[in-house]
C-alpha cells in the first residue's frame, strides 16, 4: 500500500501498476463529477462535432498550429510529422532516433512563438535510454537540423509524460512521467515526475525555483498542459483510483507517490478536480472560453471543466462518451474551435473506419 495515502483515498486490497488506460480498480468512494451527454449543454457551454478534419493518421499524439492556420501532427509510433492544411494531409519529415514502445515514441510538439522568424519546431520523444526534447528547423514544408536541447528524462514502456506547451512568458513547458519508477517524482535530481520550464536552448528558465529546469514535482504522469493567461493547468494519470486536474504553482509538490487525488497531506498540493480512472485516464488538455477541455483515453470522452484563476468554479461534465473511442489530444484552433484526436490504432482501442482521425469541435456558450 502507499502508507498515508491509503487512508485518504479509497482503500484497495492490492495496489498494482497502472498505465495510461489499463484496467484498474475504480475505488469505492462516490464519483466526484456527474457525466453529461454528448448532445446536451454543460452548464453554459455546448460542444458539437462539426466535421472530421483528417482521417487515417497513425496514433496521433502531438498537435501544434502554425501561423498560417495549418497544423502539424506527430505520429507516435512511426516518428513522422504530418501537415494538415485545407483538409489535405502531407508528410513533412521524420524525427530521428525515435524508439516507440507501449506508451513511448514521438510525443508532444510545439511551434516556436517567434515562427517563422524563428523557424523551429520542438519535439518530445523517446530515444534509446531516455526521453528527450529536440529543436528541429521547419522551413518550406520540411524538417531539418535536429538538435537535442534536453536529455535524461526517465523513459520506460509506460509513464513517459510528453506534452509540450509554450507559455505566455515565451518559455517551453514540458510534462514528464516518473518513468515507471516512483521515487523519481520526489527526487530533486531526476527529471521524472516533474513539470519543466526551459529556454529554447534547453536551459533552466530565469525565475525557476532554485535555478532547476523543473518548477514542480510529485507528479505521476503528466500528459496535459494548458494556460489560461499566466495560470498553468496540468492533467495527470492516477494509479488505481484518482486521475487529476492540477492548477500549477511553481515550487509546489503534488504528492505522488505519497498521495493520489485529494489527500490533504501536509506539504502536498491537492488537485482542483479528480476522476475515477475508468472515467478519464486523461491525456491532452486545452483552455477556451473559461473551460479546460480534457481528452480521456480509457474514459472515451471529452471533459469540460469550468475554471477561473486556478480554481474549479463548477461541476465538470462529459461529452461524446463512447462515441469516438479513445481521445488523446485536444487543442484550441485559430478559428475558435477545438481539434480533438482519437487514439484507437495504438493497440488498445477498437479501430473504426477512418481511424485515427481529427475532429473539429465547435464551442457555443450562453
Amino acid at each position: 500500500m502507499r502508507g498515508r495515502a491509503a487512508v485518504v483515498v479509497a482503500a484497495l486490497a492490492l495496489v498494482v501498476g497502472c498505465s495510461e488506460d489499463s484496467p484498474s480498480g475504480a475505488g469505492t468512494a462516490p464519483a466526484p463529477v456527474s457525466p453529461g451527454t454528448a448532445s446536451g449543454a454543460v452548464g453554459a457551454v455546448k460542444l458539437t462535432v462539426a466535421s472530421t478534419v483528417a482521417t487515417g493518421i497513425e496514433v496521433p499524439w502531438g498537435l501544434a498550429f502554425l501561423p498560417d492556420k495549418s497544423a502539424l501532427v506527430a505520429e507516435r509510433d512511426s516518428g513522422k510529422i504530418k501537415r494538415i492544411a485545407d483538409g489535405q494531409v502531407s508528410d513533412v519529415g521524420e524525427v530521428q532516433d525515435v524508439n516507440p514502445s507501449s506508451e513511448g515514441g514521438l510525443l508532444g510538439l510545439a511551434v516556436d512563438p517567434g515562427y517563422p522568424g524563428k523557424p523551429y519546431l520542438y519535439a518530445y520523444y523517446s530515444g534509446g535510454d531516455d526521453n528527450r526534447i529536440a529543436r528541429i528547423t521547419y522551413r518550406d514544408g520540411k524538417l531539418s537540423d535536429q538538435q537535442v536541447i534536453l536529455e535524461g528524462i526517465p523513459a520506460a514502456a509506460i509513464h513517459n509524460g510528453g506534452r509540450l506547451r509554450f507559455g505566455p512568458d515565451g518559455f517551453l513547458y514540458a510534462g514528464t512521467g516518473d518513468g515507471s519508477d516512483r521515487p523519481n517524482s520526489q527526487n530533486d535530481d531526476s527529471l521524472g515526475g516533474k513539470i519543466l520550464r526551459i529556454t529554447t536552448d534547453g536551459k533552466a528558465a530565469p525565475g525557476n525555483p532554485d535555478g532547476r529546469v523543473w518548477i514542480t514535482k510529485g507528479h505521476r504522469n503528466v500528459q496535459g498542459l494548458a494556460f489560461d493567461g499566466d495560470q498553468l493547468y496540468a492533467a495527470e494519470f492516477g494509479q488505481n483510483t484518482w486521475d487529476e486536474l492540477n492548477a500549477i504553482t511553481p515550487g509546489s509538490n503534488y504528492g505522488w507517490p505519497a498521495a493520489e487525488g485529494i489527500s490533504q497531506l501536509d506539504g502536498m498540493t491537492d488537485p482542483i478536480a479528480q476522476w475515477h480512472t475508468a472515467d478519464a485516464s486523461p491525456s491532452g488538455i486545452a483552455f477556451a472560453k473559461g473551460y479546460i477541455f480534457m481528452a480521456s483515453l480509457r474514459g472515451q470522452r471529452l471533459w469540460a471543466i469550468p475554471v477561473s484563476g486556478g480554481k474549479r468554479v463548477g461541476e465538470p461534465r462529459a461529452f461524446f462518451t463512447n462515441q469516438y473511442g479513445r481521445l488523446r489530444t485536444v487543442e484550441a484552433a485559430p478559428d475558435g474551435s477545438l481539434w480533438v484526436t482519437t487514439s484507437n490504432t495504438d493497440g488498445r482501442g477498437d479501430t473504426r473506419d477512418g481511424d485515427d482521425r481529427i475532429l473539429r469541435v465547435t464551442i457555443s456558450t450562453s
